[in-house]
């Protein structure tokens, strides 16, 4: 399985991550409803690494589709140490994280549906961010996470280089 988008370089490693504002819009592209297919639907681009900043714009931007989101896993190593709960808007969601977590990816889960989205590193360029999270919108689009941020390509490894 391959995508047709094409990724470019991160943002310069040395270069200031842009502030998290709680109050700004999640980047998020969420594949159409219907049928699902595929490993992902869809896409998030944060603007850092602590969850607790960044879960609030993501659960307002979901919340039309999934309704009140319980809960949100993510693999340990991608996220600054989240507190194990963090309440949105007046609602407690858990936070689980795991080691056997695709790595690059969060599942948030709600009462009766759960969406799976590949996550896009906050140090990403806005353009190689769009190419991820148009290709991983796709209705047809059947790639996984390691796919989408694929080693092979030249953002994954321009990234490599930076934390070396």
């Amino acid at each position: 399985m391959s995508s047709a988008s094409t990724i470019t370089s991160p943002r310069n490693a040395s270069e200031p991550a842009p502030p998290a504002v709680a109050d700004q819009e999640a980047r998020l592209e969420l594949k159409p409803d219907g049928p699902t297919t595929g490993y992902v639907d869809g896409g998030w681009w944060p603007r850092s690494r602590k969850m607790e900043v960044e879960l609030p714009a993501l659960v307002a931007a979901l919340g039309q589709r999934l309704g009140r989101v319980e809960s949100v896993s993510y693999h340990l190593g991608d996220w600054d140490a989240p507190p194990r709960i963090v309440n949105v808007e007046g609602a407690a969601v858990r936070l689980a994280g795991y080691r056997v977590q695709r790595t690059g990816s969060v599942d948030v889960i709600a009462r009766d549906q759960r969406v799976t989205l590949v996550v896009v590193g906050p140090e990403y360029t806005e353009q190689a961010a769009r190419e991820v999270l148009t290709a991983s919108a796709g209705s047809g689009n059947t790639d996984d996470v390691s796919t989408l941020l694929a080693n092979d390509h030249p953002a994954a490894t321009a990234q490599k280089e930076d934390r070396t």
